[in-house]
């Protein structure tokens, strides 16, 4: 097994690289103000492209299954949260209270779409409903998610005074207007970009890494390694192996007793069970200003990266039984023949 196969690829090993780089080289001053107003380009394009790759069709297709997105979208934006604050009594004596807040914030965003998309095609489930629930939740999200922050984090989101109405306002303009931008652009530019996936691609995972490196650079100079002992951290993947399970567990369930097959049960568990790394990390840069952002999405840099590992291997078990089943059928119609 390679480590493509458990969810380790590039882009993983990218970020740890630019966590190492923020650590030993953090920017600094004129170094510092570059990469901020770099981050706002990075972000703002990605955003953009994203609106122009979204196609209508795809929506359409996969929208009329409305009891599977409404349990995908239970699973992202209720149970997450719920657990989030039920757990909070148990598991936060693990991390510090900065590191807490970075997993409140994991439970409230939307899911992600790249991943749950690809993982439900590895495993044989319903893709078009996929794509169309993981879309609308990443859209949903931008509105939603500085809400469920503001509800389940209160004050302690916003240390330096600001509101969140204005947390919200700024993601709106830095986020929602670049992707309503994209979408009104896919007549000029949607095939260039359905061509040409490796552009957005690369504007993907580039503005992320962007941003971790702003925040990480920030965050070290403010003492990171400092405020976050390596109890804490190994505290925080507990955390999220608990929060994953639980929510994996809880969909597939879900699924089975409200009757989908196996191809609608495979896309509840894989778009339920997702947090986006890409609209979390400019977002927590907007709502978490006067915190040292680099803590608040270290767990969730660390749930993405578990979230790929456990549901690169659920996928391939998926497959394998649905292939499996596909043989004993054609046995058993065989055997009619015969």
């Amino acid at each position: 097994m390679t480590r493509q196969d458990i969810g380790i690829d590039n882009f993983t090993l990218a970020l740890v690289g630019t966590v190492t780089v923020a650590t030993l080289l953090p920017a600094r001053g004129a170094a510092a103000a570059f990469f901020d107003g770099a981050t706002i380009f990075a972000i703002a394009l990605l955003f953009f492209l994203h609106g122009a790759k979204l196609s209508r069709q795809a929506i359409v297709a996969g929208a009329s299954h409305w009891r599977l997105h409404l349990t995908v979208f239970s699973a992202t934006f209720i149970l997450f949260p719920l657990l989030g604050i039920a757990l909070k009594p148990l598991l936060s004596p693990l991390v510090t209270p900065e590191l807490y807040l970075g997993v409140l914030f994991v439970c409230a965003l939307p899911a992600t779409v790249q991943s749950a998309i690809a993982f439900t095609s590895i495993a044989r489930g319903n893709v078009p409903a996929a794509i169309c629930s993981a879309s609308a939740s990443s859209f949903i999200g931008i509105f939603l998610t500085p809400l469920l922050a503001g509800v389940l984090m209160g004050a302690q989101m916003r240390p330096d005074g600001g509101s969140t109405a204005d947390a919200i306002i700024k993601i709106l303009v830095q986020l929602l207007l670049p992707f309503i931008a994209g979408q009104l652009a896919r007549g000029w530019i949607g095939a260039w970009v359905d061509r040409n996936k490796g552009v957005l691609k690369f504007v993907d995972q580039g503005s992320i890494l962007l941003v971790v490196y702003a925040a990480f650079s920030a965050a070290v100079l403010q003492g990171l390694w400092h405020q976050v002992p390596l109890r804490a951290l190994a505290g925080v993947l507990l955390i999220n192996a608990v929060l994953l399970t639980l929510v994996l567990l809880s969909t597939r369930s879900a699924a089975r007793l409200l009757g989908f097959d196996r191809a609608d049960e495979i896309t509840t568990v894989f778009c339920g069970s997702k947090k986006s790394l890409a609209s979390g990390v400019p977002m927590a840069k907007v709502l978490f200003a006067g915190h040292a952002v680099g803590v608040i999405v270290l767990p969730l840099m660390l749930f993405h990266q578990m979230q790929l590992m456990v549901c690169a291997v659920l996928a391939q078990k998926y497959a394998a039984r649905r292939e499996d089943l596909s043989v004993a059928d054609g046995n058993a119609v065989a055997s009619k023949r015969a």
